[in-house]
């Protein structure tokens, strides 16, 4: 099951909605889940840089946020894309926190609210920013709106940069849904993500199933955990199959 995030380790510091910001229909990931996949994907990338990392339907930005505050010295930069405004808007704000003075602001405002209304709750958020603040290094970030289903919208969201490792929760069940899926949306966003990335860039795509419905696209692994599948793709295999 987990390779890598093998240490059971309190992420609620990361938690959606204490430090990082969470809105109903935009549900967070699971940390350890997160870190497993980062991980994976980075090995099988393989290589001896920091990888730029892109979630196409970044909904909140947590899986990204969360991504950069474990691993700080292992991300190059993350690139965050939706095509709903709200989310970009939410996610702006998350990755913001990727900075000394982004996470300084929440900082403040938690501490605005524990001084408003006495809430143990604010009080234990900004003891949470306060430890989180240990772990920034400022990772660059961008948060662009696309379609994830047309290439010719996704080739100027990563313009500048170039994805190593694309990481994506894609919508699923009442919380979140598909806006203009075609059919077979999970291997239509593969298809059309993989046409604007690097040959040797690895994909890895999560969603609640018992697997991941890739359309008879070459997954190169898998993993699952939970109600969560997780199938892990090389681009250029899947656009020399395309």
């Amino acid at each position: 099951m987990y390779r890598y995030a093998t240490d059971r380790q309190d992420h609620g510091d990361l938690a959606g909605g204490k430090v990082l910001r969470s809105a109903p229909g935009m549900p967070g990931f699971p940390v350890r889940l997160a870190d497993e996949v980062f991980q994976r994907a980075a090995a099988l990338h393989g290589a001896d840089r920091p990888p730029v990392v892109w979630d196409p339907c970044c909904g909140s930005g947590h899986l990204l946020t969360a991504l950069g505050l474990l691993h700080p010295d292992r991300i190059a930069a993350v690139l965050a894309g939706d095509i709903d405004e709200a989310a970009l808007s939410l996610a702006r704000r998350n990755l913001a926190l990727l900075t000394a003075d982004g996470l300084r602001e929440r900082r403040d405002e938690l501490a605005g609210l524990h001084r408003a209304h006495g809430k143990d709750s604010h009080r234990e958020a900004v003891a949470a920013a306060d430890r989180l603040a240990a772990r920034v290094r400022g990772i660059g970030s961008a948060v662009r709106r696309a379609d994830v289903f047309d290439p010719a919208e996704l080739r100027p969201a990563v313009a500048g940069h170039r994805p190593d490792l694309v990481i994506t929760d894609v919508p699923y069940g009442e919380l979140t849904r598909w806006r203009g899926a075609p059919a077979e949306p999970v291997a239509a966003l593969v298809r059309s993500v993989a046409a604007v990335l690097a040959e040797d860039a690895v994909i890895a795509v999560s969603c609640r199933a018992r697997r991941v419905p890739l359309g008879g696209l070459p997954a190169v692994g898998s993993l699952k955990v939970g109600h969560r599948a997780v199938a892990f793709l090389r681009a250029g295999q899947v656009r020399r199959q395309t």
